[in-house]
């Protein structure tokens, strides 16, 4: 059973938008976005707390904004100011434990979507 649905991803024009959704099948402490370009490291991006604090990536602040609606268990990455770097595949991470600090570089997001391509042309 899949457990977090990526969607939203599509091609765009240097300095367009995109809102990505991560879709959960049930409540999570803690969601983050993640993204991986060809040949590159998986990257944090941003996370979100269930009681909605959040953290950046400084490559994204001020350009993105994660937000997340707890009745939908559904979390969002609202990207705007799109750069040609931003192209990855992007993916959404949780994890339930309260004890643990949300933060988009833990290491402890146990739970993966299978993720959501996104391309920004110049």
């Amino acid at each position: 059973q899949v457990q977090l649905q990526e969607s939203g991803g599509g091609s765009v024009q240097s300095g367009g938008s995109l809102r990505l959704s991560c879709a959960a099948s049930r409540s999570y402490y803690c969601i983050g976005w993640f993204r991986q370009a060809p040949g590159k490291e998986r990257d944090g991006v941003a996370s979100i707390v269930n009681y909605g604090s959040t953290e950046y990536a400084d490559s994204v602040k001020g350009r993105f904004t994660i937000s997340r609606d707890n009745a939908r268990n559904t979390v969002y990455l609202q990207m705007n100011s799109l750069r040609p770097e931003d192209t990855a595949m992007y993916y959404c991470a949780a994890f339930s434990a309260t004890y643990w600090p949300c933060y988009y570089r833990s290491s402890r997001f146990q739970e993966w979507g299978r993720g959501t391509q996104v391309t920004v042309s110049s």
